[in-house]
């Protein structure tokens, strides 16, 4: 093409595509309610519970994003570097604000990213980092939270994140996706490639009924997995995975989703979020995801969604009239 038309570089073009997202991304800006906005999300950690926090400062011409407040990091790997904190914090707001414009140098650098040194959202050498996606990938709820008030219609589905999957929590014009993580978009690997790769047997994998938060638009739901060992020897999980001390909530009054669960037959207390677990043969260990978060108010949910949520089995009769209010 170069040759066709005669040209040296595409320095020209470069130029013309940053600034044009540049100013696209001042006009998405400048439509955004000016203000400070605060959030904090309370996440399971390691050791013991741990605070993110979001403070959104909009101007007129740039947005910046601190995490001042968010805890200290841990001994453990979940610790993450700034830069995986800010490429998943911004690609939250860029969600809400611009999100026509296609990504570039232009349409990125009105989005600044801080966090104190040593928090855990900007960890620093030689703090161990192996598993920064744990919580790197809970940012992006962090974010949207701190969005809600300046940007509410546009707020996509909240990430709930657990791996086998989660959902996405509900979207401000629709329910949410059930066992599709956000912000990754992925659904869960097939029962018939994971037997093939690891010495398990899966006797069940299925939508669990109510555990979608209830609102206009109700949450994903989350699913329940069963296995056990299929070789007659034990099998070691490792875990670390979120929302099973804290639920996942829902915006503008919608009702927060289940929590996880994990647990496994013959043992009398649930088995925590993180750690190594040996499972026993004859053993069955199952897995409760957690739902996805409600948008709204519960009671102006349509009745016809409603009737058919109760009639495919995602929601209880009993569900229905403590979470709606009524009979469907």
């Amino acid at each position: 093409m170069m040759q066709d038309f005669g040209l040296e570089d595409l320095d020209v073009f470069a130029d013309h595509i940053i600034d044009t997202s540049y100013r696209g991304t001042l006009d998405a800006i400048a439509e955004v309610t000016p203000g400070g906005y605060h959030n904090i999300l309370t996440v399971d950690r390691y050791e013991r519970e741990m605070e993110l926090h979001a403070t959104l400062t909009v101007t007129k011409d740039w947005l910046h994003l601190d995490f001042a407040g968010t805890s200290g990091c841990s001994s453990k790997g979940i610790n993450v570097p700034l830069n995986y904190a800010t490429a998943y914090s911004v690609f939250a707001m860029r969600c809400i604000i611009g999100s026509d414009i296609p990504t570039s140098a232009g349409s990125l650098q009105l989005f600044v990213v801080t966090g104190p040194t040593d928090c855990i959202l900007n960890a620093q050498r030689p703090t161990p980092v192996v598993m920064r996606h744990i919580l790197g990938k809970v940012t992006p709820d962090l974010v949207l939270d701190a969005c809600h008030r300046p940007c509410l219609a546009k707020c996509p589905p909240k990430g709930h994140l657990a791996y086998m999957n989660c959902p996405c929590g509900a979207r401000p014009h629709a329910d949410g996706l059930s066992a599709t993580a956000y912000p990754s978009g992925v659904f869960g690997s097939q029962v018939e490639i994971t037997e093939a790769i690891a010495p398990v047997t899966i006797w069940r994998r299925e939508l669990l009924p109510d555990s979608c938060g209830a609102g206009q638009f109700r949450g994903g739901l989350g699913q329940q997995i069963e296995m056990t060992s299929a070789i007659a020897e034990p099998f070691l999980v490792f875990l670390s995975v979120e929302r099973v001390k804290n639920a996942p909530n829902g915006p503008a009054s919608g009702q927060p989703g289940a929590a996880g669960r994990i647990r496994v037959t013959g043992r009398d207390a649930d088995i925590p979020s993180k750690c190594e677990l040996w499972i026993e043969p004859g053993e069955r260990l199952t897995f409760d995801t957690p739902g996805g978060g409600g948008f709204d108010k519960a009671r102006d949910r349509d009745t016809a969604a409603l009737e058919r949520d109760v009639e495919n089995g995602l929601v209880t009769p009993a569900a229905a009239v403590a979470d709606y209010g009524r009979q469907p």
